[in-house]
């Protein structure tokens, strides 16, 4: 066998399977690799990037796939297996180059953000990393801003601030205009909104030390609505789209902010802290300002925002929350065209009200472990405050399965980048 293995599929009844179980997702054999297909479209999927998985295990590092078989989404679901954690391994497509050169790449570029150690990718390190990447795509139709540690202070940016305060590193807004048309007075059609809390303490809520661990991925909301702004980029994206990206480290020091505390954001919303390791909804608050600062047609904004969504929809899908039917069902299915699993959870205006505080308009949560039931709802109805419109035309992604902490049957330890496909389809329809 070469040192590029070829991998095959074929139906079920025409695959031998030798000494190998007929459940094998992959069967190895003198021509390479072989991966028998049931003819069920989401469990021959599901089973090409098992595949994939046991490829790699296998110490496999570089793979050819055979036949004109293979479509894009079987390709794809092959390379969503078939990757380690730091993206080494090589495969050639069977057709669809273009296409998937194109996903690969910028999957690779949002895994990597998230991937990278906190010292690395510190808030105005993932600003900078984000704002060169989208300027190289589009030179010509891309301006750069960045507010930077007190100057948020000065253009009363209170959430980011406070929250990235306590930390050597200071917070950073970063805004990136894409105006393909140049002409200043374009309509903002979109704005993307990024949690970008690059490593997360838990601040005076301190987490605990596993807890912590994986908290470098708490920017994992940032880096996914910039790679779909740059995949929908590099696809013909012919509309004016904002990226904010909300970049903190929520640490602890003499200037952390404290439970009681209350904030008073820039449009007079007073919130009181009850958890400061519900940090990521304070954040992303000043980005929904900014964007009905900006009269933004549409808003979508992803997070790894609560907890409580990885319990309800586990670790394959994301979760998603709206008021606006129409524009939740529109995301709906350009994941389901896509391939990516999300959720829709429920979110009411009366969402906005859970979460009471007897000295601010709101409190950032609940008290209770977790926020409380319905903590993910909650969360949304939280940002739901401050979404311009009474949230017609906001999407929420709360990014569920954007990170695992060590490799499963179908992921490589680290980001899964799921998400940033749906954002981008979003974006083009």
């Amino acid at each position: 066998m070469s040192s590029t293995v070829p991998v095959f599929l074929e139906s079920a009844s025409t695959t031998t399977t030798g000494g190998w179980k007929a459940s094998a997702a992959v069967i190895m054999n003198e021509r390479g690799a072989v991966i028998s297909l049931t003819g069920n479209e989401a469990n021959d999927l599901r089973k090409i990037q098992r595949a994939g998985r046991q490829l790699d295990n296998l110490g496999i590092n570089a793979v050819s796939l055979q036949g004109d078989s293979w479509n894009l989404e079987q390709q794809w679901a092959f390379a969503k297996g078939f990757t380690d954690t730091l993206s080494k391994n090589k495969i050639t497509w069977a057709n669809h180059e273009q296409q998937l050169n194109l996903l690969q790449k910028h999957a690779n570029w949002v895994r990597e953000l998230i991937n990278l150690p906190p010292e690395a990718i510190y808030p105005e390190a993932l600003a900078q990393r984000v704002a060169d990447k989208l300027t190289e795509l589009a030179p010509a139709a891309i301006s750069v801003r960045k507010v930077v540690g007190d100057e948020l202070l000065a253009e009363q940016r209170m959430g980011i601030h406070t929250v990235g305060r306590a930390s050597v590193k200071p917070p950073v807004m970063l805004v990136v205009d894409y105006n393909p048309s140049k002409d200043p007075k374009a309509e903002v059609d979109t704005v993307l909104i990024g949690k970008g809390i690059t490593f997360d303490s838990g601040g005076l809520s301190i987490k605990s030390s596993e807890g912590m661990l994986a908290m470098k991925c708490d920017m994992g909301g940032a880096a996914t609505v910039a790679g779909a702004l740059g995949y929908a980029i590099e696809q013909g994206l012919n509309k004016r789209v904002q990226l904010v990206l909300c970049c903190a480290e929520n640490l602890i020091d003499g200037r952390a902010y404290k439970l009681g505390d209350i904030i008073t954001y820039k449009n007079g919303t007073t919130v009181e802290i009850v958890n400061t390791d519900a940090e990521g909804r304070l954040v992303l608050a000043d980005g929904l300002i900014y964007a009905a600062e900006v009269n933004a047609k549409h808003i979508i904004d992803a997070a790894t925002l609560t907890g409580a969504a990885q319990v309800a929809v586990g670790t394959e899908y994301n979760a998603l929350f709206s008021v606006d039917d129409d524009y939740a069902q529109q995301a709906l299915a350009s994941a389901a065209a896509n391939q990516e699993l999300l959720w829709r959870l429920p979110l009411q205006p009366w969402h906005r009200d859970n979460c009471p505080s007897a000295f601010a308009d709101t409190a950032n949560s609940r008290p209770q472990k977790g926020g409380g039931a319905g903590g993910a709802s909650n969360a949304a109805g939280f940002l739901l405050r401050f979404a311009p419109n009474e949230g017609a035309g906001w999407l929420h992604f709360d990014i569920a399965a954007a990170y695992h902490g060590s490799a499963n049957g179908m992921c490589a330890a680290g980001a899964t980048a799921l998400g940033f496909r749906t954002i981008a389809a979003t974006l083009l329809n």
